[in-house]
């Protein structure tokens, strides 16, 4: 089968002028607080949405418009390695990042929401950049709603068809027959929490500016900040807890949290990736609260509100900090680490495992040991009380291996670079789970910077790799995928 290259090609050419109309966005910050780098900006903006418009323009005449599976995994990762690609721009043609490595690592991890940096002096640089770097992560948090509802479960990706049943188009009694409807909502929702927050934030003390770039990081999940000490920067306990409930949010559902502004709460409970969540969320919470109590002279209300910020931060993959909790105590270095590893809900802008795929994993090696007793018995793996078909366990089963084997490789190169072991091993699994802090000398306080060259591209692919559920990348690798007669 051929790929249909002027669709693929087209696509590329509108996300080129949508990136580029995003960048002039940032013209206003500019003009507003008098910053310099706006003609970097307007210049980065001009070639993106020329070679967008050149490029559609080109391919807008085409006899058969459509959009294959084959075509589809090639239009999601070459969306992701463009718009990182040119949004590095403004960072190179301002001279904020000189260094084009730099810049690309900034960039992809601003669009996958990682919110890995490399930036020592976040506020030595122009507004307008600063405000780039945030919307960077909101588009990229946007781009993943539409992938979770329009496009991966479509193509059967790494287990986002556990989605499905929250995703409307799919069922007739989910929000909206029509995928294109279930976007705008899920659109307008997403729009509506970031303008929320960035309200509240204000009420806090936190001026626009601020309110406004935490608004988009925290709704992405992305973490960038506009302060070099994070969140840390703000003591204010209402602050932080206004980030916790949003970065909680950030990492439901969106299907769900559409239902619960709707009234439909029992649709909510009834979700058991949604229960395990909280579940998984509030008993870490109370085990951290315990150690850090005991460890540290804060009193309880401070151990719990560092704790839960850190928690709801790492399990959302969203990687804001208030403290480092690599210098706690060994036992919560541990406990964080596997947070690593765990992700919050599918059909959000977290990144990671997801929550769904542990729970399938949990379910199926408990059941396997039934199926050992009685071996002609037919158990399926159920889920909301729906049997799930056996390719989706499959489907899991070869996701978490994957993923740990990417894992262990990541961490040998990047250690064979010359960095040390628990730093690549760090550095590998934030970029993997596209969190942002890590271990080691990338730790909470730390950042990129220090790291080799070959081994900020090397995250930069596992960053990407994370971001769109590892098959959507790896299967681009395969003779098979190429394969015309397939």
């Amino acid at each position: 089968m051929k790929f249909n290259w002027k669709v693929i090609i087209n696509i590329q050419g509108a996300l080129l002028m949508f990136i580029g109309g995003f960048m002039l966005l940032c013209l206003l910050v500019s003009f507003f607080y008098d910053q310099s780098a706006w003609e970097a900006i307007l210049a980065a903006a001009g070639v993106s949405f020329t070679v967008g418009l050149i490029t559609w323009l080109a391919t807008r005449k085409q006899e058969n418009k459509e959009l294959r599976s084959k075509d589809g995994y090639l239009v999601v990762t070459l969306n992701w390695l463009l718009v990182s690609f040119f949004g590095s721009l403004p960072y190179v043609f301002s001279g904020t990042i000189p260094s084009y490595p730099d810049a690309f690592f900034e960039s992809i991890s601003g669009f996958t929401t990682t919110g890995a940096t490399i930036l020592t002096d976040i506020e030595a640089l122009p507004k307008d950049i600063l405000f780039w770097r945030s919307l960077t992560q909101w588009i990229g948090g946007m781009g993943i709603i539409v992938l979770a509802v329009a496009i991966l479960p479509i193509l059967g990706i790494g287990g986002m068809q556990l989605f499905v049943a929250e995703a409307p188009g799919v069922t007739p009694d989910k929000l909206k027959p029509r995928i294109r409807d279930t976007a705008k909502r899920l659109w307008l929702l997403y729009i509506g929490l970031t303008a929320l927050e960035t309200v509240l934030l204000m009420f806090g003390g936190m001026n626009f500016y601020e309110s406004i770039n935490h608004g988009l990081t925290t709704m992405a999940t992305g973490g960038f900040s506009p302060k070099n000490a994070s969140i840390a920067f703000y003591e204010s306990p209402y602050i932080q807890y206004v980030i916790i409930v949003f970065m909680f949010l950030a990492g439901t559902s969106f299907s769900l949290t559409y239902f619960a502004f709707k009234g439909a709460f029992n649709k909510v409970w009834q979700n058991e990736e949604f229960r395990y969540y909280l579940f998984s969320v509030l008993i870490i919470i109370l085990v951290s609260t315990v150690a850090i109590y005991v460890v540290s002279d804060a009193g309880l209300e401070k151990s719990f509100r560092d704790a839960a910020f850190q928690v709801v931060s790492v399990i959302s993959t969203t990687g804001y900090i208030t403290a480092d909790y690599t210098s706690w105590a060994p036992l919560l270095t541990v406990i964080f680490f596997l947070l690593m590893f765990i992700g919050a809900s599918a059909g959000s802008t977290a990144g990671g495992v997801k929550i769904v795929r542990h729970i399938v994993l949990l379910k199926n090696s408990v059941l396997e040991m039934k199926r050992q007793v009685h071996p002609s018995a037919i158990i399926p793996v159920r889920l909301n009380g729906n049997a799930i078909t056996q390719d989706i366990t499959f489907n899991v089963l070869a996701f978490f291996i994957i993923y740990i084997t990417i894992f262990a490789v990541g961490s040998v190169a990047i250690a064979l670079i010359g960095v040390d072991f628990m730093t690549a091993v760090g550095s590998v699994a934030t970029s993997l789970g596209n969190i942002g802090p890590g271990l080691g000398t990338v730790g909470p306080v730390d950042n990129f910077a220090h790291l080799p060259g070959a081994a900020k591209w090397i995250l930069s692919f596992l960053m990407l790799l994370g971001r769109l559920e590892l098959f959507t990348v790896l299967i681009l690798f395969t003779p098979y995928f190429w394969n015309r007669n397939v």
